[in-house]
């Protein structure tokens, strides 16, 4: 599944904005602006370190991927939700890239783990009724799975800078 949002708030838990998996490729609220950590400064072309901590703002809202100790809706695992006002929000919006090797690499698989909480950013099977019918829980779990891989599918994508591209150069003489 797509990671998803859109302003439609929990009826429990924070009453934040909602965090959902679903299927469609087609949904512009599946898009979301991968960002420095809170309070950070993130030049654009710059790659992701592995271990590096980010945030992740969802386009359509400007709100946060966001966790706190609050309890999911459906599966009773840690709630996930979507916090903040035009991507300021605060430190429970920061998840650690955990991926092999030493940068997030287009194509693979990597995970993202709450910095303050250590959860894994993960979905399963429980689905939403009304008013968000067949959309899957996003949720934190404590232990990593198969259900808290992700991968990005689509976007626009920046060409590493020039700074970096000298790094890597020297770094492997």
């Amino acid at each position: 599944v797509r990671l998803h949002s859109h302003d439609v708030r929990y009826g429990s838990g924070s009453g934040q904005q909602s965090v959902t998996g679903v299927s469609a490729a087609d949904d512009g609220n599946s898009y979301w602006r991968v960002r420095g950590r809170t309070a950070a400064v993130c030049q654009r072309g710059t790659p992701v370190r592995c271990g590096q901590a980010i945030r992740l703002t969802h386009l359509g809202t400007g709100r946060n991927l966001h966790s706190h100790r609050f309890t999911s809706p459906l599966s009773g695992n840690q709630e996930v939700s979507a916090f903040g006002e035009a991507g300021e929000g605060d430190y429970l919006d920061d998840w650690t890239v955990v991926c092999s090797g030493t940068y997030w690499v287009r194509d693979d698989e990597v995970r993202f783990q709450h910095t303050s909480t250590d959860v894994f950013l993960s979905v399963t099977g429980e689905q939403y009724g009304r008013p968000i019918h067949g959309q899957k829980e996003v949720h934190g779990m404590a232990t990593s799975s198969q259900n808290n891989y992700w991968k990005v599918m689509e976007g626009i994508f920046m060409q590493p800078s020039e700074a970096f591209q000298t790094e890597k150069y020297h770094a492997e003489l």
